[in-house]
């Protein structure tokens, strides 16, 4: 099976807020994301499990734990490799190459 093409999931403006020490507003902007993508997909399961590392890094680790356990097996069953924090730290916002 072919690796979907995720790059662009993720807005620039949430990875330069998480990288300005914003992690407020890059979590609505991933919110804001996801809520244009449908409920389930692949690209809704990616922005949930940053949505989930973000809150997680707030110290909000039940709601984030949460949202890892609801994005989770949607990538496994799609064998898409569990994303982390590196895709709103990297320089251009991430994601690029980052799925096997």
């Amino acid at each position: 099976m072919a690796h979907p093409d995720l790059s662009g999931v993720v807005p620039p403006g949430a990875a330069q807020a998480f990288q300005d020490g914003e992690e407020r507003l890059a979590l609505t902007r991933l919110r804001r994301a996801q809520a244009r993508e449908e409920a389930g997909s692949l690209r809704w399961a990616v922005l949930e499990r940053l949505c989930g590392l973000v809150l997680i890094h707030l110290l909000r680790e039940v709601e984030g734990t949460f949202a890892l356990e609801r994005a989770d097996p949607i990538l496994d069953a799609a064998g898409v490799a569990r994303l982390g924090l590196e895709w709103l730290e990297d320089e251009d916002g991430g994601g690029e190459g980052a799925v096997p």
